[in-house]
């Protein structure tokens, strides 16, 4: 409390007025309360109260049974207590800062199933295994039309240096979002007209998620200053690119800094320990595909020929496989590239999935098997095992394999287990646009 007390009275020296406290919830959208700033120290210390079914509402905010913080408390209050490390003014609000924050009941005892709180246990888990994760996220997203959600201009021109700056929202996010400690590397448009792909840099622990958190909200934030929508759907147009959401991942060995991926001495340039991870990740690839493609639309995205990965496979910079060994320089640069999140996913529980499974392989020391090629690409193999194509599918799996419940624990998974099927059974009876041209005249 100290620290944050501190960081509150450096904030009133600088003007600032307003505090948010921000929890990420299940979506890894941005819920929050601002709090004039005279009144932020009493909230910091007691913790402020919010709603406790915050973190489980579905994609409309449905208030879903079952999800264990709605009728199961008789809907009551948690508390949300800043983290000091996330401390940040954010540049693009008048005299406002933020904290994001923890979330526990009244007693004390955290809200399990908050993602924060998931990565936080993987998190513990790595350390007391003597690793510390370092994580990047290479979001892709659209800018669109806020009154026609349609984007700003026609065909494929990726790298296209004029639309790489199309619209002064691209300068504000490479400004802005540094202020905020998201140190941005590098921008540029995507394949799909008025697609963009803006990467940062990674983070060691609890960083990683909480810069891509940021990074996200901001993103859409600063859009909607400027007029404009940006979406991180997984599919928002037929006939366009997907927007995916690889995520970087290495381990740090704790006891002397060194990158446990690497090892000079094999042929790949990595490490026994690199391998069993990328093992742990293939063998639970089905147990965790609900946490990583979290929505319907999401699947839309799985499809050959689109450097989406389709099957369950590994490979030294292949596009298509599910696993891309990463670093062509140093040894200190090894690291493994998870190529199936979508940039509808929420980089906490993706962040945990990796973790977990990956461990749980150095633990067994799971052999991934053979890497693609030569000669032929992952998706080309017929041989690996194929991925889920629907969020059912993986739903099944993600309820039923002991290995999801050890990763994520019983109070997650039945939480977003619920808020997902909710969600899906709202999908199943919509009748579409596709039904209606299809069957209405002809039948």
């Amino acid at each position: 409390m100290s620290d944050v007390a501190q960081i509150l009275e450096e904030w009133g020296e600088r003007g600032i007025r307003w505090v948010r406290f921000e929890l990420p919830d299940m979506h890894g959208i941005s819920r929050s309360k601002t709090v004039p700033i005279e009144h932020a120290g009493r909230f910091a210390e007691r913790g402020l109260n919010m709603y406790g079914g915050a973190a489980v509402l579905d994609t409309a905010d449905s208030v879903v049974p079952g999800t264990l913080y709605n009728e199961e408390v008789a809907y009551r209050d948690q508390l949300l207590f800043p983290d000091p490390d996330t401390a940040a003014v954010v540049p693009w609000m008048d005299r406002t800062a933020r904290f994001i924050c923890d979330a526990r009941w009244q007693d004390g005892t955290p809200l399990e199933a908050t993602p924060r709180q998931v990565f936080r246990r993987a998190l513990e888990k790595a350390r007391s295994m003597g690793y510390e994760p370092v994580m990047g996220s290479e979001f892709e997203f659209y800018l669109l039309d806020a009154e026609t959600k349609q984007p700003l201009f026609g065909d494929f021109h990726i790298f296209n240096t004029i639309r790489n700056d199309w619209v002064p929202t691209i300068r504000r996010i490479l400004a802005e979002l540094p202020e905020m400690g998201v140190s941005i590397i590098t921008a540029n448009c995507e394949y799909a007209a008025s697609q963009w792909e803006i990467n940062f840099a990674p983070g060691r622990g609890l960083e990683g998620p909480d810069k891509a958190f940021t990074f996200k909200n901001g993103v859409k934030e600063i859009a909607r200053q400027d007029g404009l929508i940006a979406t991180f759907m997984s599919k928002p147009f037929v006939g366009s690119s997907g927007s995916g959401c690889h995520t970087h991942m290495s381990l740090v060995r704790t006891e002397d800094g060194a990158n446990a991926f690497a090892d000079a001495d094999d042929p790949l340039g990595i490490s026994e320990t690199c391998r069993h991870f990328i093992g742990g990740l293939l063998r639970y690839a089905k147990a965790i595909d609900a946490v990583v493609l979290p929505t319907v639309n999401c699947y839309r995205r799985r499809r050959t020929h689109t450097f989406s990965p389709t099957n369950i496979s590994w490979g030294i910079e292949d596009r298509s496989a599910l696993v891309r060994v990463k670093g062509h320089g140093p040894l200190e640069s090894r690291h493994i590239e998870f190529r199936a999140p979508t940039a509808m996913s929420n980089p906490y529980l993706v962040g945990a999935a990796m973790l977990q499974a990956g461990l749980r392989g150095i633990e067994e020391k799971i052999d991934p098997g053979r890497p693609s090629g030569p000669g032929t690409v992952a998706e080309e193999d017929p041989s690996f095992e194929k991925l889920p194509t629907s969020l059912l599918e993986s739903l099944g799996t993600f309820e039923t394999d002991p290995a999801a419940r050890g990763f994520f624990g019983e109070e997650f998974v039945t939480a977003y287990a619920t808020m997902r099927r909710h969600e899906l059974a709202r999908f199943n009876d919509w009748v579409t646009d596709w039904e209606r041209n299809e069957y209405l005249e002809a039948y």
